[in-house]
């Protein structure tokens, strides 16, 4: 499925979003969220945790969630070791046009602390709700 790039890039101007991420029936507040264009280490069409990677390049976000409640979901829900991983949604509202945005992501790793998590996901969709 390809990106909608146009869209991806009107995010990326807007540094005053707020985004939020929906795991199970929670809501989780993100801060410090950067979003990227990266190649992918890939040489030629591949499989990787059961997902099928053909793009050169991929989309890269970064967030911090405060919220240490969520970690005992994360396992459940990260690419790699586990086969049965989960698209993770990430609405945001672009203000100055009242554009409701869904990212979908996979979540490739974590780093915490006692106080917070960083989050590192891979946007496999966009979408305009």
């Amino acid at each position: 499925m390809a990106i909608d790039e146009k869209l991806l890039s009107a995010i990326m101007e807007h540094n005053d979003l707020d985004y939020t991420l929906h795991l199970d029936t929670k809501s989780y507040k993100l801060r410090d969220v950067s979003i990227t264009k990266s190649a992918t280490p890939l040489t030629r069409p591949n499989m990787r945790g059961g997902v099928y990677f053909s793009d050169t390049f991929h989309y890269r976000i970064k967030a911090t969630v405060d919220d240490t409640t969520i970690i005992p979901i994360l396992s459940k829900v990260m690419l790699g070791p586990n086969t049965e991983f989960k698209n993770l949604k990430i609405t945001s509202n672009m203000k100055n046009d009242n554009t409701n945005i869904s990212l979908h992501t996979n979540l490739t790793n974590t780093m915490q602390s006692t106080s917070k998590i960083e989050l590192n996901m891979v946007i496999v969709d966009i979408k305009k709700d």
